[in-house]
């Protein structure tokens, strides 16, 4: 919409288009930002009730930014494919997101100094690593939100192994000082998060389309933050089945850093709605059967 808009302002501008139809009405809005020492300061910018609606169809049934998560089949699936056809970094991500949670633009923050932070939750006994600016130390996320996020052992214990490994270790002397401490690099050393780095859609574009040539099937559609989705649903499943609902709430907010409750409950509605489906599939499988058993044996 923005690219239609900056076309029309040029049409307009160059007298192409007559000044006098009517196109759009403008507005002044401030967006807010903030600088790396917690200043904030507003951005002017004009924009126009133009807008093209993203209207979820009646019905559908995702969780966070429209998303499904995978079955726990599924995951496997694409974690024993992704190690064998994807390099090493890409599987220690994918790994990270389908037993963490984390978002990509995290992931590709963590640094080695996170793991060494990591301690151990007391109540439940996980492991939780720091993340959020507030984090020392400050490890990317969305929204700029803090927090501990669960980290199971064997995955803190695989990251750990590749953080000294030789092969990142080769990639680390390639980086800029201010880099080094970071887990993930690529192999020209530059972090998987900078602007000039398209090294994470580059591997997923590959992991896809090797997908497809070797009858992968699940990895046709599949984008990396369906990881985080089938983590929260998986977390929320197995909370619900041993908490009240409220317990299991709150604990995958804080595990996933959700800012609003309403992301959270998401999760909930998903896992009874899928399960009343598949009862009532099950249901309607059965009486489908019969009734066409029923018109078979009146047929002989």
């Amino acid at each position: 919409m923005a690219t239609v808009v900056r076309f029309y302002r040029w049409l307009k501008s160059t007298k192409l288009l007559s000044a006098q139809w009517p196109m759009w009405n403008e507005r002044q809005i401030g967006i807010r930002l903030k600088d790396g020492f917690g200043f904030e300061h507003t951005l002017r910018v004009t924009s126009t009730d133009l807008s093209i609606p993203n209207r979820r169809p009646a019905g559908s049934l995702t969780v966070e930014e429209g998303l499904l998560p995978v079955s726990i089949d599924q995951m496997n699936e694409i974690l024993r494919f992704a190690r064998r056809a994807a390099s090493e970094e890409t599987w220690l991500m994918l790994l990270l997101g389908f037993r963490s949670g984390l978002r990509i633009g995290t992931i590709a923050d963590l640094k080695v100094q996170t793991l060494t932070n990591a301690s151990v939750d007391p109540i439940v006994g996980w492991h939780r690593i720091a993340v959020g600016p507030g984090a020392r130390p400050p490890v990317a996320t969305k929204f700029g939100v803090s927090g501990m996020v669960p980290i199971l052992d064997d995955v803190l214990d695989e990251i750990r192994r590749y953080s000294t490994s030789t092969r990142r270790l080769k990639r680390q002397a390639l980086a800029e000082e201010e880099d080094r401490d970071l887990v993930f690099l690529n192999r020209f050393g530059q972090p998987y998060g900078s602007d000039e780095s398209r090294a994470i859609n580059v591997a997923m574009s590959r992991l896809r389309s090797q997908g497809r040539s070797e009858g992968v099937g699940i990895l046709r559609d599949f984008h990396f933050h369906r990881t985080r989705a089938t983590f929260a649903t998986e977390l929320m499943r197995a909370a619900l089945s041993c908490m009240s609902a409220r317990d299991a709430i709150d604990l995958v907010r804080e595990s996933c850093l959700h800012r609003d409750e309403a992301t959270t409950f998401r999760y909930v509605k998903f896992i009874e709605r899928t399960a009343a489906m598949a009862e009532a599939a099950d249901a309607f499988t059965e009486a489908f059967l019969g009734l066409a058993r029923g018109q078979v044996a009146l047929r002989a």
